[in-house]
């Protein structure tokens, strides 16, 4: 017991030994949720004497999960069987999977993101014929807020009736459902609701997860949605011990239904609930912590917390204000390739934070301009490309032949002349009969009932889907993968030698790669094991340990940090964002930036620009408020801003602190650097001169237009055959002279 509790400070100790009853714990940014939570269960565990069976624990991310797990695996060799350590979605499937037959679903039930969503949404509309202008986009954000409500059409339409095409929402959202069933599948939202149906209607149900889950776990507790809650509330009514660990200050998710209040309503509905602060922060300096303090303290709904630290004051946050994005982007890249050079720091110690995607696009060329290597998380994902979600649509019609959205994907796919007339006759013919649409191809040359001309045509594809479907009988998962793209000729059909379909074969090998990996990490898993898996998935899950500097949205960074972080757009009308409605809205963004302040371990950097081209035109801009509240932007400075915005001066009076010391620090070597990565020029410039030829790796070859002198170095614009004129750095930029 001492040794486990050594490790804790006087603020944890208290409520890990508090280990009966109702425990909530607020606990601010970086002060050691996971350490006291996995502390906690190994105490209970170890000294208490409860049975891992028992043991629940709870949280919002496959990577929090993992993190948890690996912990405890560390602590407790020996005690981990039978213990549940996963997010809440990946807790409901499991549940499902054992009692979802009791309400009428089977077992194999598939699992719908938004693309199946948004497909039968839109044909829903289609086949009702409404206007479907902006609809679809209010129906499926309608749909999915009335799900984490716990909400069915017709309570949803009264609470929102004055809303705009309410009545149409509501049949669309009824519509969805009744095909979602016929599927057999669920979405996102159902695997929460459902679940919370399960255990209302299925005594079985909710006498095997209160009398298993004895000790309940909830980590990031702020982030729970109405269902959530009720979830909670229900499986955690017999015995009452639920231990909810969450900081109000970073709810950022009130727009997914996300409900920090939840915090202050645990203390009523737990009966003899007891509540902690956690306020020392273990990851950032005093200086970056007191502008988060700073910040906070404006927002009204939250329990009060001062948050200090020991790392020290450590470096004061440093603030740009720039010209225009592209001189935003500049500083930024500028000062990244100084702290790099100065062998403090690797790309992998540096982010780069924004409140919208739309904003990473000048900071991903400049990067490239530089050869930095770079991830764009927040973005587009790997099980997001086409070509993948071919593929996975042929799993999940395997593993369940009453996925018609699956289906629909895949039955023209590679082409075989089967079209929207086909799948139409095939979709009536399935709700006449009800049947799904693979039921009717596996017996289509037995069918009397269809046109001679819709039989020809599906023949083919019948005799493919009895290969596939037998074929899940007869091998391992990753053999299916490599049968199904040998079959379909994806080889063949990805064969031309462009940069398309080389992209596209080597995400298909990378693919089968992964099925792989999978199943040597899951022994006994199947098919079914492996769609949850992928449907679960979330993109920050790709962040690896290579050298890489990471930009990404405050939303996605949630849980991340970093030794330097660069928040970047700081503006009105962006961060916050143009859309606030409310009071409620307002502290919701200042709780976003909050978030990405205590990202930042060492170093902060903030920017915002007077003057940015942002959907298809240049508008001028004034600083965010936050910058004042927070202290980062003096009241005075902040003041002239305001009255000045949109002044900015030309880019050579534009000189910032940090990009002065990124052009005159000493020219070290980058620690661990890739091959690609900036490298200081040697300082003869001589030869590089207006008309000379240059190569670069990713450009290629161009003409120097131009060579000036600005702040004590020397830039080149060059015209590039693939790009056009771009202007480089030259002590930086990784271009070489060609012999002329």
């Amino acid at each position: 017991m001492n040794s486990l509790l050594e490790e804790l400070n006087e603020e944890q100790i208290k409520p890990v030994l508090d280990t009966e009853g109702a425990v909530l714990v607020t606990a601010g940014a970086g002060s050691g949720k996971t350490r006291l939570l996995t502390h906690r269960i190994a105490y209970l565990i170890t000294e208490k004497g409860v049975n891992p069976y028992n043991v629940l624990a709870i949280t919002f991310t496959n990577k929090a999960a993992n993190e948890m797990k690996e912990r405890l695996a560390n602590m407790l060799p020996e005690s981990m069987d039978g213990m549940w350590i996963s997010t809440f979605h990946s807790m409901c499937v499991r549940i499902l999977r054992r009692f979802i037959d009791r309400i009428g679903y089977g077992k194999n039930f598939s699992i719908y993101g938004e693309d199946e969503k948004e497909r039968i949404v839109k044909n829903v509309i289609k086949a009702k014929e409404y206007d479907a202008d902006e609809l679809a986009k209010k129906a499926l954000w309608s749909i999915s807020d009335a799900k984490n409500a716990g909400l069915a059409p017709d309570e949803y339409k009264k609470l929102h009736d004055y809303y705009d095409s309410i009545d149409e929402i509501c049949v669309i959202y009824a519509e969805y459902q009744k095909e979602l069933r016929a599927n057999n599948a669920l979405d996102y939202d159902d695997l929460l609701l459902v679940t919370y149906r399960l255990l209302r209607e299925n005594s079985d149900a909710l006498e095997y997860c209160q009398n298993r889950f004895k000790y309940i776990h909830v980590d990031e507790f702020q982030d729970t949605n109405a269902i959530q809650y009720d979830l909670v509330r229900l499986m955690g009514a017999k015995y009452g011990n639920v231990f909810a660990v969450g900081d109000e200050d970073q709810c950022i998710y009130g727009w997914r239904g996300a409900n920090f209040e939840n915090i202050f309503n645990f203390t009523n509905d737990f009966a003899g609930c007891k509540v902690y602060k956690l306020e020392q922060n273990y990851r950032s300096t005093q200086n970056i912590l007191s502008a988060a303090n700073m910040l906070i303290k404006h927002n009204t709904a939250r329990l009060d917390k001062t948050l200090w630290t020991g790392n020290g004051e450590g470096e004061p946050i440093e603030f740009l204000r720039a010209g225009s994005e592209s001189d935003e982007a500049n500083g930024v890249v500028s000062s990244i390739i100084g702290l790099v050079r100065s062998g403090k720091y690797k790309f992998s110690d540096i982010a780069i934070l924004m409140r919208l995607n739309a904003l990473s696009r000048s900071f991903e060329e400049r990067l490239i301009q530089y050869g930095i290597p770079h991830k764009i998380f927040g973005g587009f994902k790997f099980f997001e490309r086409k070509e993948i979600k071919d593929l996975l649509a042929y799993l999940k019609l395997i593993g369940n032949p009453q996925d018609n959205e699956a289906l629909a994907r895949i039955i023209n796919f590679p082409k075989r002349g089967i079209g929207d007339g086909t799948l139409a006759q095939l979709r009536n013919y399935g709700a006449v009969t009800g049947k799904s649409i693979a039921e009717i191809i596996l017996e289509i040359d037995t069918n009397p009932d269809l046109p001679m001309s819709v039989i020809k045509k599906l023949s083919g594809f019948s005799e493919l889907l009895k290969a596939l479907f037998a074929k899940k009988n007869e091998t391992s998962l990753s053999d299916l993968v490599s049968y199904i793209v040998t079959a379909l000729g994806l080889r063949v059909l990805y064969g031309d030698d462009t940069d398309e379909c080389r992209n596209r074969l080597r995400n298909i090998e990378e693919f089968i790669a992964s099925v792989k990996q999978f199943e040597e990490a899951n022994e006994g898993a199947d098919l079914s094991d492996y769609l949850q898996m992928i449907s679960l998935y979330s993109d920050t899950e790709e962040m690896d340990g290579s050298d890489y500097v990471s930009i990404a949205t405050v939303h996605s960074a949630k849980g991340l940090e970093w030794k330097v972080v660069y928040i970047v757009g700081m503006e009105e009308g962006i961060f916050p964002i143009i859309r606030m409605d409310s009071q409620d809205d307002e502290q919701e963004e200042r709780r976003l930036f909050y978030v990405a302040i205590t990202r930042a371990r060492e170093k902060l950097f903030v920017t915002y620009s007077a003057s940015r081209f942002l959907y298809g035109q240049r508008k001028n801009m004034f600083p965010a408020r936050f910058l004042k509240e927070a202290g980062i932007m003096r009241e005075n400075s902040y003041a002239r801003a305001q009255q000045s915005y949109g002044g900015h001066s030309s880019s050579a009076q534009k000189q910032t602190k940090y990009a002065q010391s990124a052009q005159t620090s000493s020219p070290k070597p980058i620690l661990q650097r890739p091959s690609d990565s900036p490298v200081k020029q040697s300082g003869d410039f001589s030869g590089f001169t207006a008309g000379a030829k240059v190569t670069h790796p990713k450009f290629g070859t161009g003409v120097i237009v131009a060579v000036t002198d600005e702040h004590n170095s020397k830039y080149a614009q060059v015209s590039f055959e693939t790009v056009g004129k771009i202007t480089l750095a030259l002590d930086y930029a990784p271009i070489k002279l060609l012999e002329q």
